[in-house]
C-alpha cells in the first residue's frame, strides 16, 4: 500500500507514444470497412460518408501525431494520485505576479487538447492584448478515464466526485484562492464544485448551462422560447450519443477501442453546429476558427492512443446513475451561493438566455452573449474565449473575496 507521502506525490509527465502504435493506427484506418452512403442529404442519419472518407484519408496519409506530442510536451505536465486514480494535468504558472489560479475542465468528446490554445492568452495576457492584472495560473486536468488520466477501477466517479478531486488537486498545488471554469462535462464538474463550495473557491464560470437538463425552464420571452425549441430538438434528434453512453457505455466501447474510424465517427457526432464546422474542415478545406483538420485529429488520436473511448463513455453512465439517485431521494441539490459567470456562444446546442442562468444561480455576477463560437468555444475561438474568462473573473480579483 502506498504511503500518504507517495500517494500525494506530484510527478512530472511526458508523452511518449511508440512508433509501432502509430503504424498500427494507420493499418487499422486502411483496413476499415465503410457503410454505403447515407440516404439523406444532411446529418440526420449520422456522420456523413464523405466526411469520414476525407477524415480517414487525411488521418492515414498526412496527419502527424508527433506535432501534437511536441505541443503537449512543451507544457509542464504532471500526474498525481487522487482517491485511487492517477490524474494527469497541465500546470502553467503565469509570469505575472498576483495571477489568479484557475482550474479549467474539458468535456466530451474533447480533452485537454481543446484547451491548449487558451494557455498563452490566459497565463500571459500582455502577449495577447490583455493586461498583467488579467493573468491566471492555469491548471488543466484530464477527467478520470479520459486522455492520460487513469481509468477508474470502481464505481462512483461521477461529476461530484471529480469536483472533490479537483478541490484536492488545487489544495495539493498550494492554491488557497482560485476560480473554476468548464464547458460540456466540464461545466457539470464546475457546477458541482460551486455547490460543494470547497475552501478557497471564489467563483465559477461555464459556457453550457447544464442545470436545464434537469427539467423545463421558463418559456415566456421570445429568447426563452427559442432556447426551449433548440433544447427540444436536441432531445428529439441529437441525444443518441448521450443516451447510449448513459445507459450502455460498454457496448459502444467495443467499437471505440477496435476501430479508429468508428471512434472518429462517434466523437464527431455531437452537435449540429460543430459537426458541420468539422465536416467543412475536411471536405471543403475550410476550418471554423481553430477547428482545423490537424487540431480535430489531435483530439481523436489522443482518445485512440490512450484507449479511453469506453472509459470516457462510462462517465456518462456514472452521471446518469447519480442523477437518478438524486431524483429518487427527492432532495434538491445545494444552491450555488458563490459568484457565477456565464458566456453564451451562438453556435451552442441551445443559446442560453440570461433569465435561465439567473433561474439556476442566485448570484450571477457576469453574463455575456458573444457573436461567434459554438460548443467547443475554447477550441474554436481561443482568444475570444480567453477575453470572456478574464472579464468574468475580473470582479473577483478586485474584491479579493
Amino acid at each position: 500500500m502506498a504511503t500518504t507521502e507517495t500517494a500525494t506525490e506530484i510527478r512530472p509527465f511526458n508523452v511518449e507514444i511508440p512508433e509501432e502504435q502509430i503504424d498500427d493506427l494507420r493499418r487499422r484506418i486502411a483496413a476499415t470497412r465503410l457503410p454505403s452512403k447515407e440516404l439523406v442529404e444532411d446529418r440526420s442519419q449520422g456522420v456523413q460518408l464523405a466526411t469520414i472518407r476525407e477524415l480517414a484519408h487525411y488521418w492515414a496519409t498526412d496527419y502527424d501525431w508527433r506535432k501534437a506530442e511536441a505541443k503537449l510536451n512543451a507544457l509542464p505536465q504532471f500526474t498525481t494520485e487522487i482517491d485511487g486514480v492517477n490524474i494527469h494535468f497541465i500546470h502553467v504558472r503565469s509570469p505575472h505576479e498576483n495571477a489568479l489560479p484557475l482550474i479549467m475542465t474539458h468535456g466530451w468528446p474533447g480533452s485537454v487538447i481543446e484547451l491548449l490554445e487558451t494557455v498563452g492568452p490566459l497565463t500571459d495576457p500582455t502577449a495577447h492584448g490583455g493586461q498583467a492584472e488579467d493573468a491566471f495560473h492555469l491548471v488543466l486536468p484530464s477527467l478520470p478515464g479520459y486522455g492520460f488520466s487513469g481509468e477508474p477501477a470502481e464505481l462512483g466517479w461521477n461529476v461530484g466526485r471529480v469536483a472533490q478531486a479537483w478541490a484536492e488537486l488545487m489544495h495539493r498545488l498550494g492554491y488557497t484562492r482560485y476560480v473554476a471554469q468548464g464547458g460540456d462535462v466540464g461545466a457539470a464538474v464546475t457546477d458541482a464544485m460551486g455547490r460543494q463550495a470547497p475552501r478557497g473557491l471564489l467563483g465559477i464560470h461555464t459556457n453550457l448551462l447544464v442545470t436545464v437538463l434537469a427539467g423545463p425552464q421558463p418559456a415566456e420571452s421570445e429568447q426563452e422560447r427559442a432556447a426551449a425549441d433548440q433544447l427540444a430538438t436536441f432531445r428529439e434528434s441529437g441525444f443518441g450519443y448521450f443516451l447510449e453512453m448513459a445507459t450502455r457505455p460498454q457496448t459502444i466501447g467495443y467499437a471505440l477501442l477496435d476501430s479508429p474510424v468508428a471512434l472518429a465517427a462517434w466523437l464527431l457526432d455531437h452537435d449540429t453546429d460543430s459537426y458541420y464546422k468539422i465536416s467543412s474542415a475536411f471536405v471543403d478545406g475550410e476550418p471554423a476558427g481553430n477547428l482545423t483538420r490537424d487540431n480535430i485529429l489531435d483530439n481523436i488520436t489522443l482518445y485512440w492512443l490512450t484507449g479511453t473511448g469506453a472509459s470516457a463513455a462510462r462517465s456518462y453512465w456514472e452521471d446518469g446513475q447519480a442523477a437518478a439517485a438524486a431524483a429518487a431521494s427527492g432532495q434538491a441539490p445545494p444552491e450555488v451561493s458563490l459568484p457565477v459567470g456565464f458566456t453564451a456562444f451562438p453556435g451552442e446546442i441551445w443559446r442560453t438566455p440570461r433569465s435561465w442562468v439567473e433561474n439556476s444561480y442566485p448570484n450571477v455576477t457576469y453574463f455575456n452573449e458573444v457573436d461567434r463560437g459554438g460548443h467547443f468555444a475554447a477550441w474554436e475561438e481561443p482568444e475570444l474565449f480567453s477575453e470572456e474568462i478574464r472579464a468574468a473573473f475580473s470582479s473577483l480579483r478586485r474584491t479579493g473575496t
